[in-house]
């Protein structure tokens, strides 16, 4: 092997000088060797000679070159299978290797860029053109450093928003057991009635919301919330609204009015949310609102009375199994002030069920995009008349899994259930 040059090469000024970059050359041949590493030197890099490539990946262990020039064929271990070590070894500290090698055939070139190497040189080797591929080496070399330092920059980025994720996770998780504790009691029973809860979120937190409250002696009040949107704000409104229908704190519970005597009795449902609309308005400075059914049942006589405020309508179970669904509508809260609400009434009788459901219910999409609706949701509870209780809940939220395909809804799912078994304490359904 020989190397002609030409005489304008003394000339050149390689890329980096300042911080010389380390080139290895590989050659059985002490001439060879010597008549490369020469121009290279010239050139402005440091070398460093192996006779074999054995020796060669013991100086490659003690310092890793940037750029290797190898023979192809040598005794012992050939360039190739140098190649292939060297690529074995190296980390993320890429080498650029050149193949040196009077090899043409189509073949044996393809086996030199499968066993790692970046590019050929044949021999005789041209001084311009080794000159040349080095140039071209050390910019893929740049590029290469320059990605690395990207990526590390990356790797970085995204461990830093791994932890903020972790962080938010943890603190929505403490949201959500918080959201959750609105609602201390999922079931609880009263003279005529038994009552159960449904609170289930679409993410961690939820704009739902359900809940009672004592009225009059004999009487139990009922909310059902749905905040537009879903997340942490929705949550933090849900939060706030809690307290202005809080059954430990009734002076502040806008759906009951103090009495002469200091005993509360329910507000007129459709007067309390008349004046739930104008607080929000007043005191929340936010683009949400919410559905509302407000309610006030007579534990002894089974009457019960209803404001509706957007949400859906409330479902009563016959004893029977028939099932009727109706309301009035009625205009979301915290919207346009000065609106009126309308409010009206129903009777259960011993045996009825009284059902509020969030529309994350009957706006559930099924598998062809189609909603439950009103009709799906009567064919699901016809199906379980015999179901009672928080048990009612669990199978339905299983049917909708069912109906969805998926157990995780788009929406938050909430509802009410009032079991009514009239005066005399007995179900008859």
């Amino acid at each position: 092997m020989s190397l002609t040059t030409t005489r304008n090469n003394k000339d050149y000024t390689p890329a980096g000088t300042a911080d010389a970059r380390l080139v290895l050359v590989v050659d059985d041949s002490k001439l060879q060797r010597r008549i490369l590493s020469s121009s290279l030197t010239r050139w402005g890099y440091e070398v460093m000679e192996a006779e074999s490539g054995m020796r060669a990946l013991e100086l490659c262990r003690e310092r890793p070159p940037e750029l290797v020039l190898s023979d192809w064929v040598m005794p012992g271990m050939t360039g190739i299978e140098f190649c292939q070590k060297f690529r074995e070894m190296t980390d993320e500290n890429y080498g650029y290797f050149i193949l040196l090698t009077s090899k043409s055939d189509k073949n044996e070139v393809a086996q030199g860029l499968d066993a790692g190497a970046d590019d050929f040189l044949t021999k005789p080797v041209d001084g311009n053109e080794l000159r040349a591929r080095m140039t071209a080496g050390e910019r893929i070399l740049e590029m290469q450093r320059e990605l690395t330092a990207k990526n590390q920059v990356i790797t970085e980025t995204l461990d830093e928003l791994q932890r903020v994720y972790d962080s938010l996770d943890r603190d929505l998780i403490e949201a959500k057991k918080l959201q959750q504790s609105l609602v201390k009691e999922r079931q609880k029973s009263f003279p005529g009635a038994e009552l159960s809860l449904l609170l289930r979120s679409s993410g961690h937190v939820g704009g739902d919301l359900v809940g009672y409250y004592p009225a009059a002696p004999g009487h139990l009040g009922l909310f059902a919330i749905d905040v537009s949107g879903h997340g942490i704000s929705s949550a933090l409104m849900t939060a706030r609204l809690a307290g202005y229908l809080s059954a430990s704190a009734p002076d502040q519970n806008v759906a009951l009015q103090k009495q002469s005597d200091g005993s509360y009795i329910s507000r007129a449902p459709a007067e309390a949310i008349e004046k739930l609309n104008e607080l929000v308005l007043d005191e929340m400075e936010t683009e949400h609102y919410f559905t509302l059914l407000l309610a006030d049942i007579d534990l002894a006589t089974g009457h019960v009375v209803l404001g509706q405020a957007g949400h859906p309508h409330p479902v009563i179970q016959r004893a029977d199994g028939t099932i009727w669904q109706d309301g009035t509508g009625g205009f979301p809260v915290g919207l346009m002030s000065g609106v009126t609400f309308s409010q009206f009434e129903l009777a259960l009788d011993p045996g009825d069920r009284l059902l509020i459901l969030s529309d994350g219910v009957t706006e559930c999409p099924g598998r062809g995009d189609e909603m439950l609706g009103e009709s799906g949701l009567t064919r699901m509870l016809q199906g379980m008349p015999e179901v009672r209780g928080p048990d009612l809940f669990r199978v339905l939220i299983e049917e909708l899994t069912v109906f969805a395909g998926n157990s995780e809804f788009p929406d938050d799912v909430s509802g009410i259930l009032i079991e009514f078994s009239g005066p005399d304490g007995k179900n008859t359904g």
